[in-house]
């Protein structure tokens, strides 16, 4: 009996682990899971929801073919509420999970210190949107954006500004962020001494009242605000401008190009100028996707399509190396060239895109009209 007894105890002792692993969070074999990172609730949460949507249409796809490498594919979706101290601790999340690669995450200040946990780990991680240039210049091997830097999208705005709006005056506000200043400075350098920055200010970002902030800049008299963050405070920036009777335009980047910046700004967003790549109702590979995108969610958000691109990107990856292995997969993302819904996309050593055409963009009409490089109409 007690021969028995110990060996039931024995037998249980070594199914405890896989029972436990199963019923605890283990990783399932059977699937292959891609993480999703962004901000899904809170005041950023429209890109968070257009992350999700590009990767969950790609990923509808791949599994509607069998999936890869002879498994589904599964989607876990973090909410970084684009908070860096958030995303550092979804990064770890993700990481014992045993994600086979992460798509995000929006913002640069995320982005950047998670990458690291990323890469420690051999992870590939590829952001649709973060453009600050010193994620990928940390040198990590398994980290890629699909979107440009701000040091590109920074010298076509300051171009614009200098070349075709001959502004003299120009104010720079900026959100304290990786981004926000980011974009703010580079904008800043590539102006240099073409146009005087009469002011350069900080917001708080999540603040809502910016008239003080404006009433300095208004004193300077500038012919131009140029801001860099995102749109829930560029709409409430314009709005309040426009109230303390400063009528010079707005000028901002790829985070203030969204429907909700009309929104909250109303009026006061007419002739808004931004920064961000074509219009892809103008790029003929974009067609299936926004076919598929429209049928399945609706109008696409601005970084819809470069997080399905960037899912994509991944999966074709993982099929190409025959593996999850997160370095093999890297490897196989910097040495191949991809045809997405935005066209040829290929990485240089540092996981940048080869190819990124910023343009100008102007608020016209309550809608998003691209303008190249000419002067508004």
């Amino acid at each position: 009996m007690y021969r028995s007894l110990s060996r039931a105890v024995a037998s249980i002792a070594f199914l405890l682990p896989a029972l436990w692993l199963s019923g605890c969070g283990g990783k399932d074999e059977t699937v292959i899971t891609v993480g999703v990172a962004g901000p899904m609730t809170g005041d950023q949460s429209k890109m968070g929801q257009d992350f999700r949507n590009g990767v969950d249409l790609a990923v509808e796809e791949w599994n509607s073919r069998g999936g890869v490498l002879g498994k589904k594919i599964r989607v876990d979706v973090n909410d970084d509420q684009h908070d860096p101290k958030q995303a550092v601790a979804l990064a770890s999340k993700m990481v014992n999970k045993g994600v086979a690669g992460v798509i995000g995450h929006f913002n640069s200040s995320c982005s950047i210190p998670a990458s690291d946990i990323y890469a420690k780990a051999g992870i590939p991680m590829i952001t649709p949107a973060s453009t600050n240039p010193k994620l990928t210049e940390k040198g990590h091997p398994t980290v890629f954006r699909v979107c440009g830097r701000d040091d590109q999208q920074g010298k076509v705005a300051a171009d614009f500004v200098a070349n075709v709006l001959k502004s003299k005056r120009v104010a720079v506000l900026h959100d304290k962020t990786e981004y926000g200043q980011g974009l703010a400075d580079e904008f800043r350098k590539s102006l240099g001494t073409r146009a005087g920055v009469a002011a350069y200010e900080a917001v708080i970002q999540g603040d809502k009242d910016f008239k003080a902030v404006l009433t300095k800049v208004k004193r300077a008299d500038p012919d131009l605000l140029y801001f860099g963050g995102v749109y829930p405070e560029a709409g409430l920036l314009v709005r309040q401008a426009r109230e303390l009777g400063i009528a010079a335009p707005l000028f901002s980047g790829d985070g203030t190009i969204d429907t909700k910046f009309i929104e909250i700004a109303g009026p006061a967003a007419e002739g808004t100028y931004l920064t961000f790549s074509p219009d892809p109702e103008k790029v003929p590979t974009a067609k299936a996707f926004l076919d598929a995108y429209r049928r399945k969610f609706g109008p696409h958000g601005p970084y819809s399509i470069y997080a399905y691109d960037a899912a994509n990107i991944l999966l074709s990856a993982i099929r190409d190396a025959g593996t999850i292995d997160g370095r093999a997969v890297s490897k196989k993302i910097h040495d191949a060239s991809f045809r997405g819904a935005l066209g040829e996309i290929a990485f240089d050593l540092k996981g940048d895109v080869k190819t990124a055409p910023y343009v100008v963009w102007i608020t016209r009409g309550g809608k998003f009209e691209e303008i190249g490089s000419k002067p508004a109409h």
